[in-house]
């Protein structure tokens, strides 16, 4: 049980993006009604989604 927990756990990261992008990402949040990093998860989960699609076809 107590390494089921910590999969569920959130990691921490610490990410440096130029002000261009995030103010970039910002709005695409705001579009999506969602917070920056909401916004950076969803992209970074599409993303992986994608790659093993890919890996599968």
């Amino acid at each position: 049980m107590e390494g089921l927990e910590k999969d569920n756990e959130k990691k921490q990261i610490l990410l440096r993006l130029s002000p261009t992008l995030w103010k970039e990402l910002a709005a695409w949040a705001a579009d999506d009604f969602r917070s920056i990093n909401g916004q950076i998860e969803y992209l970074l989960t599409e993303c992986v989604r994608q790659r093993k699609k890919k890996k599968i076809e």
